[in-house]
């Protein structure tokens, strides 16, 4: 698969984003990998101004509303972050099969590793206005509910529609925008 064109446009302009397990594989069905997501996003938010305005994490895939000084380099510390950990937690469980697979997937050019857990890129779109941003929302968290695991959008765990109903969330979200 060739390498996204997408790029950051503006900092510190939020963007949409998503983030895929490489070859659609499930390993957000385990809450203790989704952990590792979300504690990353919180570092990011204590440590680099990182600015989260909306997430969903689905059971092979993410998309978040973010913005910082530099989100590319976020983006991708975030990424190399994860990844390394998810790998260590499937490494400590003996999660054999999921860690054969994400070899099997791995590019050719990915030589620093012995497995590739995220699709390369990240498509990231600037949100130019308040109706891009409500419709990305929207997108964001009707995702569960389009996909039949929930009835209404705040019934998904590992969403920040609760967040904008201000019940609380997994995790904090910028709600003024």
């Amino acid at each position: 698969m060739p390498r996204s064109s997408y790029r950051v446009l503006t900092n510190p302009c939020p963007h949409f984003l998503t983030a895929t397990i490489n070859h659609w594989l499930p390993l957000f069905t385990n809450p203790k990998l989704v952990d590792i997501v979300l504690d990353s996003w919180r570092y990011l938010q204590r440590n680099d101004n990182f600015q989260l305005y909306g997430y969903v994490i689905l059971e092979n895939h993410l998309h978040l509303i973010a913005a910082s000084e530099n989100l590319s380099r976020d983006i991708q510390r975030f990424k190399s972050y994860t990844a390394k950990q998810l790998i260590a937690h499937l490494e400590q469980h003996r999660s054999n099969r999921l860690l054969e697979l994400l070899a099997l997937f791995k590019r050719v050019h990915k030589h620093e590793s012995d497995y590739q857990v995220w699709e390369e890129g990240s498509h990231p779109q600037i949100i130019e206005s308040e109706k891009v941003m409500r419709q990305k929302l929207e997108y964001i968290h009707q995702n569960p509910v389009k996909r039949g695991y929930v009835d209404k959008p705040e019934h998904w765990r590992y969403s920040s529609a609760r967040n904008y109903l201000g019940q609380e969330g997994m995790i904090e979200v910028i709600r003024q925008w």
